[in-house]
């Protein structure tokens, strides 16, 4: 199929974490959380990731949640719709309906589980590509897959039209940096490792696809935009307040903790579906004192502004 337009991408990127209420996707909780993370000023937002509990969507509830993020949106940033599975037919079929939902791009994860060689990992990607016109952000995250990308593949993934970037989550800077000149202006290049996220846009990544930033966006975004600045002291600084809180939540952003911090900063209900659970007492009790600097004293809600 012909590929669509590129989308112009970068920044603060939010993945966003799914509401559930008695069982069931919270549509009023979902839009009000996409409303508030636009006006925040983030650069774009992505539904349906692990950090939203995607795997447990069926698949129902997942073009619900598109759909209700691409609308709340209503143009005024970019929605990126979760679509990889460990199949490439489910893949395909979950990429096409973003496509017809009208997302901007896909996040495609590394097949996990069935742990292809490099070699399927290139057939998979193909066949995605040739099958969908949606531009496809790779999810690279081996700590979740245990299959990790070597930059022979990389190399040959971007010679595929349809992939436009990747979502590395390995933390690993020093390999995002030995990457070649070419390899690195084909492709968009994301932080998918928040407590790395601003050494890699110093070192020259396009930004950050975050779980953190579904709790305090505006001070992930102030420091991606002092970073593309170049003011690298501003940026430090917003790292230094934001690491303790990050640290708590987890490098890849634990869906459980993000929402127990979501409840405290914006009394979201932190229901979770099986099998993960409510994080427990003594996690919960780190992330109010990692929350504590950002709470407004009068009414124990997020201060919306730095």
């Amino acid at each position: 199929m012909e590929t669509a337009r590129m989308p112009r991408l970068g920044g603060a990127i939010t993945t966003l974490i799914t509401p559930f209420r008695h069982g069931c996707l919270d549509r009023p909780a979902l839009r009000a959380l996409a409303e508030w993370q636009i006006l925040s000023g983030v650069d774009g937002l992505t539904v349906c990731s692990t950090t939203g509990e995607g795997p447990t969507l069926s698949q129902q509830e997942r073009a619900e949640a598109i759909d209700l993020v691409i609308r709340s949106a209503a143009g005024r940033v970019p929605v990126i719709a979760a679509t990889g599975t460990n199949s490439t037919d489910s893949t395909i079929a979950l990429t096409r309906e973003a496509e017809v939902l009208g997302a901007a791009a896909a996040l495609v994860t590394v097949p996990y589980y069935s742990k292809p060689g490099q070699q399927g990992i290139v057939h998979h990607f193909e066949q995605l590509a040739a099958a969908s016109g949606l531009p496809v952000i790779i999810d690279h995250a081996p700590a979740q897959t245990a299959n990790d990308l070597s930059t022979e593949t990389l190399g040959r993934l971007a010679t595929i039209p349809g992939i436009f970037g990747i979502r590395d989550a390995t933390g690993d800077i020093a390999r995002f940096v030995g990457l070649s000149a070419i390899l690195r202006q084909r492709l968009r290049f994301f932080s998918g490792h928040d407590p790395s996220a601003l050494a890699f846009t110093i070192a020259g990544g396009d930004g950050m696809i975050s779980s953190g930033a579904n709790v305090v966006p505006r001070l992930f975004i102030s420091m991606q935009q002092a970073a593309r600045a170049g003011n690298l002291s501003a940026a430090r600084s917003l790292q230094d307040r934001l690491m303790p809180l990050i640290s708590v939540l987890g490098p890849e952003g634990d869906p459980a903790r993000i929402k127990h911090a979501l409840r405290l900063v914006r009394g979201l209900k932190a229901e979770l579906r099986l099998p993960l659970v409510a994080a427990e007492p003594e996690v919960c009790l780190a992330i109010g004192e990692a929350l504590a600097p950002f709470l407004d004293e009068s009414s124990t809600r997020m201060a919306l502004s730095l």
